[in-house]
């Protein structure tokens, strides 16, 4: 057998495995587990079919997406395909960023999560941006994980180079569009209770597109548990909007828990 046999749509057979078995937790423990389904990136064919699968076979909740996956980044044509489809359903989308195609030099040795995981989710979604994605599937739910990285705290400058200058390629956009997207995006907690990343991302959206999150087992459980603490000692949030942060805000999303 040749390697290239061996290989050949791992991806898409590897992805139905993780979201079978997804759903094999899920009917066990109804009330208490969901998932977002996996897709494979052997190409758009292969996603949007594993998307059918996953949402209307499985019953899944939603889909996890990359920053970028094998170096194309929202906005890039191999993606549209998949997030048309994603739009069309209106369907949660959560997504967390990926090594960029040239972290050897960028990375300088340490780990992704320190700075180059924050910059992906800003990269892509900027990207995003700028190459008209929102004005084409405005439908599109997305959850970004980390409160968006280094997004909110770029929010205004992205806007303003929006007039300032873009690329020949790049959609007619301009800062209120940018506003606008920004302000629907939800975004999540993990590694990003603190003040530090609340207040810029409060200046771009409202306390109810704030989901809780906390990235374990990724995170050592003490970084989990000071991360919390931040996230329920901040001053920024009003009682109900924490609750909120914590379980309501969720429920918007996903109905089927509440």
């Amino acid at each position: 057998m040749l390697v290239e046999d061996v290989w050949q749509d791992f991806g898409t057979r590897l992805a139905r495995l993780i979201n079978e078995g997804h759903a094999e937790l899920i009917a066990k423990h109804p009330g208490r587990f969901g998932a977002f389904a996996t897709l494979p990136a052997d190409g758009p064919d292969e996603a949007l079919a594993e998307v059918a699968y996953a949402l209307d076979e499985l019953g899944l909740d939603g889909v996890v997406l990359t920053s970028n996956v094998l170096g194309r980044y929202f906005g890039d044509p191999s993606l549209e395909p998949v997030l048309a489809e994603l739009a069309r359903r209106a369907v949660p989308v959560f997504v967390h960023p990926e090594d960029c195609p040239h972290i050897d030099v960028l990375g300088f040795g340490r780990p992704s999560s320190i700075v180059e995981f924050p910059f992906d989710t800003a990269r892509t979604i900027t990207n995003a941006l700028y190459t008209g994605v929102f004005q084409r599937h405005p439908g599109l739910r997305l959850i970004l994980a980390h409160c968006g990285g280094a997004l909110p705290t770029l929010g205004w400058r992205i806007g303003e180079h929006t007039v300032m200058g873009r690329g020949p390629e790049d959609a007619d956009i301009d800062p209120a569009h940018v506003t606008e997207v920004l302000r629907g995006l939800y975004y999540e907690t993990a590694l990003a209770g603190s003040r530090n990343s609340l207040l810029p991302t409060l200046e771009v959206t409202s306390a109810d597109h704030i989901l809780f999150g906390t990235d374990w087992p990724a995170a050592p459980e003490p970084t989990v548990v000071r991360n919390i603490e931040n996230l329920t000692g901040f001053d920024g949030f009003t009682k109900d909007e924490l609750r909120g942060v914590e379980r309501d805000n969720a429920l918007s999303l996903f109905p089927r828990f509440g």
